[in-house]
């Protein structure tokens, strides 16, 4: 069953190794509780994994950006920027500075500006090869 079932998800996913990563993000999605979107027919879940995918019930396209999303260990967020920016960075510069009046035990490196990041980083003296290495 499932070997007829591959290939008829060929139409739908050209590449044979992009199909098998959805087929199996798609069954751990079902064996962790996920509805399915065709009858199982006392089917195991990768075999009804290929299945939805064959029968077009669940898009490609939605199952590859749920599993590269479910791989993601950091998300960047995009913010705006804009004359909304500026005002943004003067709030948080006077909450900082609030901040250090309050705490002193901060980190150093919070009260760094980006120049003197960046002149102390062009001071860096790469370590002297040894033997021991």
């Amino acid at each position: 069953m499932a070997r007829v079932t591959v290939e008829d998800c060929i139409d739908k996913v050209d590449n044979r190794f992009e199909l098998v990563l959805l087929a199996g993000h798609r069954a751990r999605q079902i064996s962790q509780g996920a509805a399915i979107t065709v009858a199982r027919d006392n089917d195991k879940n990768p075999v009804v994994a290929l299945r939805e995918i064959a029968d077009e019930t669940l898009s490609p396209d939605d199952l590859k950006e749920d599993l590269i999303h479910s791989l993601q260990k950091h998300v960047e967020v995009d913010e705006p920027e804009g004359d909304g920016a500026e005002a943004a960075d003067a709030a948080t510069i006077a909450v900082t500075a609030d901040a250090e009046k309050d705490d002193d035990s901060n980190i150093a490196f919070d009260r760094m500006s980006e120049e003197e990041l960046l002149a102390g980083i062009e001071g860096l003296v790469p370590p002297e090869k040894s033997d021991d290495y």
